[in-house]
């Protein structure tokens, strides 16, 4: 089958044997896969997890019909139906997924529409609700908003009662279309003023739980603008890795700085946080309240050419690869 495949120049694109279910998995003929900013550094070879190195198969989310199930997958999935999946190995014309990471589709969904959601439901449902513990009430700031879990941590924050959601950009046309997925403020963090923006939005205290998906140097700023005995999740790294710490005013302010990442996640937990998550939000995802917009599509055998629109970091929402 085609795949994509990390070699030491990038994405390849090649052929490689079609994968088998093991018994807790569903084997899945894939027809549409979306990227995400994980895919970039798998691509290139780079430590990511166990799905690491040159060789492997790149893309972690992806929906299809179902081919065949492991003999341990509970749930009765027949060949034919049609599931949205995460886990490794998506771009590709087929792909297995742990049975746990297997979400039967909501009638009415695309393929398209379908393969951008898993990612993006499972990680900030359990940033925002398990990590974070937010409270109807309370005041929420995304930071990296505009990237497609970025979007869907805005729309989970609103749909679950914060009083407050800020989203944050450092692209003033894609910082205007915050408001469509429910921030009730955009701010840009290249000014130095920001956490002053967000002060003044909450009378002066801060927000009470914040995503974090940019840290490196912007993280002494974050905690200004975050409240005594708030909290901060860290899901992303996309300002760098490494930064000062104003270990003084972490303490003043009494943060919870939690830090998040699938990679270090065995099978039972990935399941729970599954679980967690549709049964929290599945109502919501098949009355059409919580979705992405798909900024552009590429055929499987342009992925390379998807990565690049990716990493020239141009896009709002999604990418999704047809097959």
């Amino acid at each position: 089958m085609k795949a994509g495949v990390a070699s030491e120049g990038g994405l390849a694109m090649r052929d490689v044997p079609q994968p088998r279910p093991k018994p807790n998995e569903v084997l899945v003929k894939v027809k549409a896969a979306s990227l995400n900013r994980a895919d970039l550094g798998v691509a290139r070879g780079m430590p990511h997890g166990p799905n690491s190195g040159v060789g492997a198969l790149v893309g972690i989310e992806w929906a299809g019909e179902v081919v065949e199930a492991g003999a341990e997958v509970p749930g009765g999935y027949k060949p034919g139906e049609r599931v949205m999946c995460s886990g490794n190995g998506g771009y590709a014309e087929y792909a297995v997924s742990d049975y746990g990471r297997t979400i039967r589709m909501p009638d009415g969904l695309s393929f398209e529409q379908a393969t951008v959601l898993p990612v993006g439901l499972m990680t900030l449902h359990n940033a925002l609700m398990t990590a974070g513990r937010m409270q109807a009430g309370e005041s929420v700031m995304i930071q990296g908003a505009s990237s497609g879990v970025g979007l869907m941590g805005l729309q989970i924050a609103k749909l679950k009662g914060a009083k407050l959601v800020i989203g944050t950009s450092t692209d003033a046309t894609r910082r205007a279309r915050l408001k469509e997925f429910g921030a009730d403020l955009a701010v840009d963090t290249r000014d130095p003023a920001w956490p002053e923006q967000v002060l003044k939005a909450t009378d002066g205290k801060g927000v009470n739980l914040t995503v974090d998906m940019l840290s490196g140097p912007v993280v002494a700023q974050t905690m200004k603008a975050t409240a005594i005995l708030g909290r901060i999740v860290n899901v992303g790294r996309l300002a760098g890795t490494k930064a000062e710490l104003d270990f003084d005013l972490h303490a003043l302010r009494r943060i919870d700085y939690i830090g998040v990442t699938f990679r270090t996640r065995g099978l039972d937990e990935v399941r729970e946080i599954s679980r967690r998550m549709q049964a929290d939000l599945w109502d919501a995802v098949k009355a059409g309240k919580l979705s992405l917009p798909i900024d552009r599509r590429f055929p499987l055998d342009q992925a390379p050419q998807a990565q690049e629109h990716m990493r020239a970091n141009k896009h709002f929402g999604k990418i999704v690869l047809t097959v």
